[in-house]
């Protein structure tokens, strides 16, 4: 069943023969999909009260309990003064609290609250369901497959630094 990318690359097949546009079947598949993906993800957290990055912070507490602001930002790949108004909002909620270190009072320490962590298991219960139904059209050795073609594309771009 082509799809409108297929359309496009017959399209290019047509006007320029000359060019091997072969790999934007891939990448321009992921584009659309990683698109309809953080539209859904952004709608979904919104209807739970959070934004997409909230969320990212909330799962990141959750799965390695208390963290410095500075390692949140760097798991999550995001600037420092970006946490801190991210970290501001959540506290501001009740969902995150942030205390002093007691290894060292310098530092300061962030963890769910009680709240916090009630709304992100109800959320990621629901989360984990979601990802399945969206990923039910794939056999288990295709979502093997995908990911490990996912895992080493990325890998290779990495390492060539675009």
């Amino acid at each position: 069943m082509d799809d409108a990318i297929d359309v496009i690359l017959a399209q290019w097949r047509d006007e320029r023969p000359d060019l091997d546009l072969s790999a934007l079947g891939t990448f321009g598949r992921i584009m659309r999909l990683s698109a309809v993906l953080t539209t859904f993800i952004e709608n979904w957290c919104a209807a739970h009260g959070l934004r997409a990055g909230e969320f990212d912070v909330l799962t990141a507490l959750r799965r390695a309990g208390p963290a410095m602001p500075s390692d949140l930002a760097d798991a999550l790949m995001m600037s420092r003064s970006g946490m801190t108004k991210r970290l501001d909002g959540l506290e501001q909620a009740g969902l995150v609290e942030r205390t002093l270190d007691p290894a060292d009072r310098r530092s300061v320490v962030v963890e769910l609250t009680d709240d916090g962590r009630e709304l992100i298991d109800t959320v990621l219960t629901e989360h984990a369901a979601n990802l399945q139904r969206l990923a039910a059209g794939l056999s288990t050795r295709d979502r093997a497959g995908l990911e490990r073609g996912l895992r080493t594309l990325l890998s290779d771009i990495r390492l060539s630094q675009l």
